[in-house]
């Protein structure tokens, strides 16, 4: 059964921030709000969290994952970028973006598309989201909360415990956090091609 947590949306509680994260470092499965939605969110090297996303999403090995960041800092240890890249990435966010780009060694070989070595990384504007990351010291493995089948993602937090209280560990609550995903721009040939049109103003990359 998930943990149901109640967290303040602009002042986050420190021990409440610091005991998901805790949760996670020990293998948790947590559903929590992004600038853009809710997400699913397990450490990069929980192979276990990995398979239970790929699961709950039913998701085939050709799916860009996310690799959710606190800042430039994390985001360029994955990814491969160059000046021009990082200019233009630079002046989107934080934002409610998903990057393409090559990923680097640092990234596991199951996170990576399989042909295109690809990953998506982006870094939230979300003052709960950014908390979790910074009490976590590391980026986030990271994933839309969209259902098969359903055309929006869950964005109550009651809702997704109701309906995945046996599949995830933990729901972190800062109320409505809307049902747009993230814009999805592909840098991974230089040139920057928009995948999905979401929250973020796709007009800078066209």
């Amino acid at each position: 059964m998930a943990k149901y947590i109640d967290v303040h949306p602009e002042n986050p509680q420190p021990r409440i921030i610091d005991g998901v994260a805790d949760s996670l470092r020990k293998g948790a499965l947590v559903a929590y709000p992004t600038d853009s939605c809710y997400a699913l969110g397990s450490r990069i090297g929980n192979h276990e969290g990995l398979t239970r996303i790929r699961e709950i999403r039913r998701l085939d090995d050709r799916h860009h994952f996310t690799l959710m960041c606190a800042d430039f800092a994390q985001l360029g240890q994955l990814v491969h970028i160059d000046n021009r890249v990082f200019r233009a990435v630079k002046a989107a966010v934080p934002g409610a973006y998903t990057f393409i780009l090559p990923g680097t060694k640092e990234v596991p070989r199951q996170l990576l598309h399989p042909k295109k070595k690809t990953v998506g990384v982006r870094i939230p504007d979300h003052v709960v989201t950014q908390a979790l990351l910074a009490s976590l010291g590391e980026p986030l493995l990271s994933s839309t909360l969209l259902l098969p089948g359903e055309e929006e993602p869950l964005t109550q937090g009651w809702e997704i415990k109701e309906r995945l209280d046996h599949q995830v560990d933990a729901v972190l609550d800062s109320g409505d956090c809307g049902t747009v995903p993230t814009t999805v721009v592909d840098f991974s040939e230089g040139e920057p091609e928009i995948l999905r049109v979401g929250a973020g103003d796709p007009a800078r990359f066209e």
